[in-house]
C-alpha cells in the first residue's frame, strides 16, 4: 500500500514562492508517474501538473504554465512542486497523486491527504 504525504503549504503573499513536497512510503514510486492537483473552496479538484516516471516529460495546466515546476527524486521517493509568482487564485488544497501521466484524476490510484496553500492579495 502506497502512502503519500504532502508538506510545504502555508500562507504567503501574492508574488511569493512556495515549494511543496510529496513523500511516499511503502512500495517505491520510482515506477509510477505522478501528478499534482488542487481544490479551491467550492470548486472541483483540478489538474496542475504531471510527470513521467523518468522525469523527462512534464505537462502543466495553462493557469500555472511558466510559474510552476514539477520534479521528482526517485532515489528519495519524492515529488516536488515549485510554485513561483503565486496569485490569490492559486489558493487551495494541493494533493499529490500516483498512477498515471495525465490530467484525469480518475486515472490516479493513490492520493495524499493534501496541504493547504493560501495566497493573500
Amino acid at each position: 500500500q502506497v502512502q503519500l504525504v504532502e508538506s510545504g503549504g502555508g500562507l504567503v503573499q501574492a508574488g511569493d514562492s512556495l515549494r511543496l513536497s510529496c513523500a511516499a512510503s511503502g512500495p517505491t514510486l520510482s515506477s509510477s508517474p505522478m501528478g499534482w492537483f488542487r481544490q479551491a473552496p467550492g470548486k472541483e479538484r483540478e489538474f496542475i501538473a504531471t510527470i513521467t516516471t523518468s522525469g523527462r516529460m512534464t505537462e502543466y495546466a495553462e493557469s500555472v504554465k511558466g510559474r510552476f515546476t514539477i520534479s521528482r527524486d526517485n532515489a528519495k521517493n519524492t515529488v516536488a512542486l515549485q510554485m513561483n509568482s503565486l496569485k490569490p487564485d492559486d489558493t487551495g488544497v494541493y494533493y499529490c497523486a500516483a498512477g498515471i501521466y495525465g490530467r484525469w484524476s480518475t486515472g490516479y490510484k493513490y492520493w495524499g491527504q493534501g496541504t493547504q496553500v493560501t495566497v493573500s492579495s
